[in-house]
């Protein structure tokens, strides 16, 4: 009897969160495709399974106000860019800005992603030099240190960070630092972690302290040094992004920002930080100073997650490839693309760009790893290449587009950056850039293995089921 009440519980606790997905969460038909297949053929776990992953109801509640706050910061050079753009006033610092002029407009207009010309970019794709070149802004910062990463590791890397941090707040330093909960947690980080920073006088912020829900969690990369040097990219903190780890080898890319747009990405770290402490301030003039620099480089910080309207980032990646006339370059640890990025794709392949997506060999999520070789196998048919990269693990999230336009930063192509998490990347016009981030993809090819459309339809029984499997849950979000 016992037995049966809980069955009938359980039904009923499917039948409520059926009824939930379907009629009051605005979710695309899909993913609620897929929430009911996992209810209704997994009922003993499938209302577990929504509890973490699911519940889509709570959004507009959870971040409707700082949808609010965020949209009003900039809103006179908003104002202004858009007057210039719309009435084709605004003269580019680059040929390829010109170019890219839609693009450009397009993230204005979805996202308030300002565009900032005065900047000078560095590209790095190893982790030495990437915290290297971190050490030193932070060593050389007079003013401010602002760190906002996903993944703060308690280990070797994780430690002289913080130690780092700690010196500079003890000598006056304001310091402030932001981690998101889950992610650090599952580093091994914590607020005990943390105590010699605090402890100097330093300040530390935790995004999401709810560690029990997979979604909407802040997967950011961001670093500040005094308002004129910033960092962004695909690099946590940890021993794993220096090659330590159980994957081997790291290949991520990550870009240090000298100039205007360090501002932008100033702005962004402010508005999470005021969000997850409640402190409110940050919005003066000391924080963003005139960054005196040389450099040419358009750059705009765009932002995605769960408090934008649309889907910005993904938006962005769509308009470069539809505005792609030679070669698209892309590179992700994860690709589960909806119809719309797919077709994107496909069309560009179609129309004779050259279209390569570059993928680890090695999973480090082996449900994703293996949806992710199910969508690359889609599009091998009409003429895009894939590579599996051999040496060590990929983790880097670009685009290049013509080797003129792309972008950097910490957005998988996958469902969970476009639409869950909050993510942040550079989109950049610059055809030095460009060439850069090129000869990266170029110099991964070398210990890179193609993906062959006959290698594909040879693999075997045992993937073919993994991969179906995969993809059928790989809509849940």
């Amino acid at each position: 009897m016992e037995l049966e009440l809980s069955i009938g519980f359980i039904l009923a606790l499917n039948v409520i969160f059926a009824v939930t997905i379907v009629f009051f969460e605005r979710r695309n038909p899909t993913a609620t495709t897929a929430w009911l297949m996992v209810l209704f053929l997994l009922p003993p776990v499938g209302f577990v399974l929504y509890l973490l992953f699911g519940q889509n109801y709570t959004r507009q509640r959870m971040f409707v106000i700082k949808e609010r706050e965020d949209r009003c910061f900039l809103q006179e050079t908003f104002e202004e860019q858009h007057r210039a753009l719309a009435g084709n006033h605004h003269r580019f610092t680059t040929p390829e800005a010109e170019e890219f002029r839609d693009a450009i407009f397009l993230l204005l207009q979805n996202n308030r992603a300002c565009l900032t010309e005065k900047n000078r970019v560095d590209i790095y794709t190893r982790g030495e030099d990437k915290f290297d070149a971190l050490f030193a802004a932070i060593r050389g910062a007079r003013h401010h240190i602002h760190l906002e990463y996903f993944v703060i590791n308690d280990d070797e890397l994780g430690r002289a960070v913080v130690h780092a941090l700690a010196e500079k707040a003890r000598e006056g330093v304001e310091v402030r630092l932001l981690f998101d909960a889950m992610g650090s947690r599952a580093g091994g980080g914590s607020r005990e972690a943390f105590e010699e920073l605090t402890d100097a006088g330093g300040k530390i912020g935790v995004f999401f302290p709810s560690v029990y829900r997979v979604n909407y969690r802040n997967h950011r990369k961001i670093a500040v040094i005094d308002g004129v040097v910033g960092f962004i990219g695909g690099f946590n903190i940890g021993d794993d992004y220096l090659g330590k780890g159980p994957l081997g080898r790291w290949r991520d890319t990550a870009i240090r920002i000298t100039g205007e747009a360090a501002r932008m990405l100033q702005f962004r770290f402010f508005l999470d930080w005021n969000y997850a402490t409640g402190e409110y301030s940050g919005f003066e003039t000391r924080y963003f100073p005139d960054p005196g620099v040389s450099g040419a480089t358009p750059i705009q910080i765009v932002s995605g997650g769960p408090d934008t309207r649309w889907n910005p980032i993904k938006e962005g990646y769509i308009k470069l490839i539809n505005s792609a006339r030679e070669s698209v370059y892309i590179q992700t640890p994860y690709f589960i693309p909806d119809e719309s990025v797919t077709d994107a794709l496909r069309l560009a392949a179609l129309s004779g760009v050259d279209v390569r997506i570059m993928i680890p060999c090695k999973p480090d999520h082996l449900f994703v790893y293996w949806a992710t070789l199910s969508f690359i196998g889609d599009l091998l048919d009409v003429g895009v290449r894939a590579y599996t990269y051999d040496d060590g693990f990929l983790h880097a999230k670009t685009v290049v587009v013509d080797g003129k336009a792309g972008s950097v930063g910490s957005a998988n192509w996958d469902v969970r950056s476009f639409r869950l998490n909050f993510e942040a990347n550079a989109f950049f016009y610059d055809a030095a850039i460009g060439a850069g981030l090129v000869q990266a993809f170029e110099e991964d090819l070398a210990v890179s293995t193609e993906i062959t459309p006959e290698d594909y339809r040879a693999r075997s029984l045992r993937v073919r089921v993994k991969e179906s499997v995969s993809r059928l849950f790989s809509p849940l979000g």
